[in-house]
């Protein structure tokens, strides 16, 4: 399938599909510093000029790659029985952070954002991991859980599986099944 953008040649979805799957394997493999959008393009088997048409920079190429990602990765079928839903949604959560080349991504651009604005105002533009959240807390909030705004109930409840993963340490030890007792009291507290 091709694309008209409006100006210059038609762009390639199936050259966008490749470079979008070749970025965060890429990044796996070479780490963030080393990642170029050289590298990117003849990774994915296009031309530099192909990946500048669709991104100004590593950074977007890397983002768009794991949102799209991540929104399959973090969707979960909701049973209607809310400690299952959630625990589901923290179960994979925990390996979209821990395992995930998404979420190797994800966490890449996260610490580029420390230092680099654009990087920071880029993932400001949207919350992945809050939208995904936000599915699963969203029932419970309707059912009349407490007076927390969804974007702070989301937040519980990903904040703790995020900052564990975050600071190193392994995802083994992440327990879901207590994070989500605290997750209820916490909401029922409120």
């Amino acid at each position: 399938m091709v694309q008209e953008s409006g100006r210059g040649r038609p762009r390639s979805e199936s050259a966008r599909a490749s470079v979008l799957h070749a970025v965060d394997d890429l990044l796996v493999e070479v780490g963030y510093a080393a990642l170029t959008m050289k590298g990117i393009a003849e990774r994915a088997g296009v031309g530099r000029q192909t990946v500048y048409r669709w991104w100004s920079n590593k950074a977007e190429v890397l983002y768009e790659a794991s949102v799209i990602d991540a929104r399959q990765e973090l969707a979960v079928s909701l049973t209607g029985v809310p400690r299952d839903d959630l625990r589901a949604y923290l179960d994979a959560l925990t390996g979209f952070l821990a395992h995930s080349h998404a979420g190797a991504a994800y966490r890449a651009l996260l610490g580029e954002a420390q230092h680099d604005e654009d990087v920071a105002a880029l993932l400001a533009s949207g919350d992945v991991l809050g939208e995904s959240a936000a599915a699963v807390v969203a029932p419970l909030l309707e059912a009349g859980g407490g007076d927390l705004s969804p974007e702070q109930a989301t937040a519980l409840l990903i904040g703790p599986v995020f900052f564990h993963i975050l600071s190193g340490r392994g995802p083994e030890s992440v327990d879901t099944k207590k994070q989500v007792e605290q997750f209820l009291r916490a909401l029922a507290a409120d």
